[in-house]
């Protein structure tokens, strides 16, 4: 039985869904892979900033705070996490759509443009706090080159923000669909793949933002 051109696999899933599973498997190992780095690497530079301890001389030239900004990256969490809850409106919204629509609430809560619009929006605005933290740590004297801290952290964020920035455009791309012809349920796949892809992104921030961040 063929589903808009694309034949089910014998799990049942339009191959495209299986494909995106698989993606996602193979993204986990590669972020495995730089998480696991950063934490072997953690607490063996010989020379700062740091990303916890208080660096003071003969250690370091000056007395050197440390670098990492939680209140900041708490706030951009959040961003990113409520971008979560706006695709998930969007995708109810796409499988919806042609239902119809009596009151205020239902109409806005129905808007599939709206919410791709703001999911875009908040993961924008992520990608904004993330380049003041990386402008913030240049300005500091961390680099990528500075030391092991400085070099598997910004490879394991940076890898992050290109997938949020990856995630970004394909979330616009959708929403140029959508305002020309419209998103209809028989659309609903492509935008569920989609939002597949941005939990995943989500997660990942999770763990990132809980074992670079938060745990000392």
């Amino acid at each position: 039985m063929e589903h808009h051109g694309h034949t089910p696999t014998t799990t049942g899933l339009d191959n495209r869904k299986v494909a995106i599973w698989a993606f996602i498997g193979s993204e986990c190992m590669l972020f495995a892979s730089l998480i696991s780095t950063y934490l072997i690497y953690k607490g063996r530079s010989v020379k700062g900033p740091f990303p916890h301890e208080v660096c003071s001389p003969p250690v370091c030239d000056t007395v050197m705070k440390p670098i990492l900004n939680i209140p900041v990256t708490s706030a951009s969490t959040f961003v990113l996490l409520v971008s979560s809850l706006a695709m998930v409106l969007a995708l109810a919204a796409v499988e919806n759509a042609d239902q119809p629509k009596h009151t205020l609430g239902e109409k806005i809560l129905g808007n599939s443009k709206l919410w791709l619009f703001m999911t875009a929006l908040l993961g924008t605005t992520f990608l904004g706090f993330q380049a003041f933290e990386f402008t913030s740590f240049v300005h500091e004297g961390l680099t990528i080159r500075t030391n092991l801290f400085g070099s598997s952290f910004f490879t394991l964020t940076g890898f992050h923000g290109a997938h949020v920035t990856a995630g970004v455009l394909w979330l616009l791309t959708l929403l140029a669909i959508d305002i020309r012809r419209g998103l209809k349920p028989k659309d609903a796949l492509i935008v569920d793949i989609a939002a597949l892809y941005w939990h995943f992104v989500d997660v990942v921030w999770i763990a990132i933002f809980t074992l670079v961040y938060l745990i000392h």
